[in-house]
């Protein structure tokens, strides 16, 4: 009897009238505890960037290890995520949601403790699954626990907080590196505990459990098969030009190819497929996802060989390297708002297009000054950076924009979804393709000289003065060759968009009666 009436309240409580499973009381303890939660995910991957010179050498990490410390968190991440957004629906957001957090820090400790690469990047795995579930709970239980009119609003300051994190996040890790030496970078890890643990105590004590909403399958197995068919290709690329790994690399590819396809067929005869192929026959949303893809491909590669070259390379500090990643975020976080409503009256293609074109702009530049060995951090590299952002704050609106609006209603969880995870894979395919690369570029200028690092690794002190100057003209030149290939993808992703997103050529359109009343 008691139960009934319990069910009875609960139906006519205020929480429930407005569609949400919070009451408004609680409802700020669900923002605060997705924002920390954001954070972990956010900080980790641009501080990591950062820290790979100190991690490296304190370590003894190959490139292709460094490659596979980044690269063993995003396979499980991209390959994941949408199973991760389901478990939500599946199991309720605040159980999958707490479990993804706590997978994430125990992970996370595990990486502070690290004795050597191959352990490091067997828990950055384990960490990536931890953020598969993690990351699309954090939107989808603010979503979830806010009423439709008092929803923007909450994840208008959720992205803003998320912004200023990732702004921050290296700026601080720098100084920390640069006062504190190579074996801090383990605190970048360790810093997840209390985060995360504060962000647990508040959804368990504050928040109450929300019901399932669908009892769908979760894809398991399309989840597996995507994690070998891109784990294959990763390690393919990363081998091209590992020390003993070449002649891997050709078969590994060739099976992450067959894997991949196999992988389509079976997605097409699920009843509940993690992927929805269907979508990809909508000119705009195919058109969309794979601007996305090249576009962070080439945003990826920068941003984690970047950072290697200009510590290790050109011996900057970690203070100043940190500064790097502030435009990038600052300006998506300042421009969004300003960027949509613009996206919104003439349509996503002009946006996607330009700003992608001004990304190609900025990489060139970057591309450039390496060729020439100009060594200007805040009069080259900092502006050109500065200019990458405004080009991606241009994009990264209007693209969800042109994702969201090219599927029927019904679609548009999923759509968002694929995106996010198309914008991952280019990033975990970037940082395998473009590491070989740059080390193939470096061998062969180093050629067989003895006693100098790989490219990315900090020297040793009282390396010969003509074998550093080498060293240093080396990594330029491998650089340039990053850069330069990814400026060309900045451009072939503009295309894409301009030939594929719905919007009106012009981005000053004709004023007419109607619009001036």
């Amino acid at each position: 009897m008691s139960s009934a009436n319990e069910t009875t309240a609960d139906s006519h409580s205020p929480a429930r009238a407005n569609g949400t499973f919070c009451p408004q009381t609680q409802r700020t303890f669900v923002l605060v505890s997705a924002i920390l939660a954001s954070a972990l995910g956010f900080i980790d991957g641009s501080i990591l960037a950062i820290a790979m010179p100190a991690l490296r050498a304190d370590l003894g990490a190959s490139l292709a290890e460094a490659q596979w410390i980044s690269n063993a968190y995003a396979l499980t991440l991209s390959a994941l995520i949408l199973a991760g957004g389901a478990a939500g629906d599946r199991f309720g957001l605040r159980r999958a949601f707490v479990t993804g957090i706590a997978l994430f820090i125990a992970a996370s400790l595990a990486c502070a403790v690290a004795p050597d690469p191959a352990i490091l990047i067997a828990f950055r795995a384990i960490q990536g699954i931890g953020a598969a579930i993690m990351v699309p709970g954090s939107l989808a239980i603010i979503a979830k626990a806010y009423p439709k009119k008092e929803r923007g609003r909450a994840i208008g300051i959720w992205a803003a907080a998320s912004a200023l994190t990732t702004a921050l996040g290296p700026v601080l890790g720098g100084f920390v590196l640069t006062t504190f030496g190579n074996g801090v970078w383990r605190a970048i890890f360790a810093i997840n505990l209390p985060l995360g643990l504060i962000s647990i105590y508040l959804l368990l004590a504050k928040v109450p459990a929300d019901k399932p909403t669908e009892k769908r399958s979760l894809d398991l197995g399309g989840a597996a098969l995507a994690t070998l068919a891109f784990g294959l290709l990763a390690y393919g690329l990363t081998a091209m030009n590992a020390e003993g790994g070449g002649m891997l690399s050709t078969p590994a590819i060739v099976a992450g190819v067959a894997l991949l396809f196999f992988f389509i067929a079976y997605e097409r005869w699920q009843r509940d497929p993690m992927i929805d192929l269907g979508l990809f026959r909508i000119r705009a949303f195919a058109g969309a996802n794979l601007a996305t893809f090249f576009l962070y491909f080439a945003l990826s590669a920068n941003l984690f060989y970047l950072p290697m070259l200009l510590i290790a390379g050109w011996r900057l500090s970690e203070a100043e390297v940190g500064f790097i990643f502030l435009p990038l975020s600052a300006l998506i976080a300042l421009l969004s708002g300003p960027v949509g409503q613009w996206s919104d009256r003439i349509g996503p293609r002009f946006p996607i297009a330009s700003g992608s074109m001004v990304v190609a702009i900025a990489f060139a530049g970057l591309a450039l000054l390496t060729h020439f060995g100009i060594h200007n951090f805040w009069t080259g590299t900092f502006p050109l950076m500065a200019l990458m952002g405004l080009g991606m704050a241009q994009v990264v609106s209007p693209l969800s924009t042109a994702v969201m609006t090219s599927v029927e209603d019904k679609d548009t969880g999923a759509a968002s979804g694929i995106n996010n995870a198309v914008s991952r894979v280019g990033g975990l395919i970037a940082v395998a393709a473009m590491g070989s690369l740059a080390a193939w570029v470096y061998a062969r200028i180093i050629g067989n000289a003895s006693g100098v690092p790989g490219f990315g690794e900090p020297p040793a002190s009282g390396l010969a003065a003509n074998l550093d100057a080498a060293r240093v003209a080396a990594s330029d030149s491998a650089f340039t060759a990053v850069a330069a290939v990814t400026a060309l993808l900045c451009v072939l992703s503009s295309l894409i968009a301009w030939f594929t997103v719905p919007g009106q050529a012009s981005p000053w359109p004709r004023q007419t009666d109607e619009s001036r009343d």
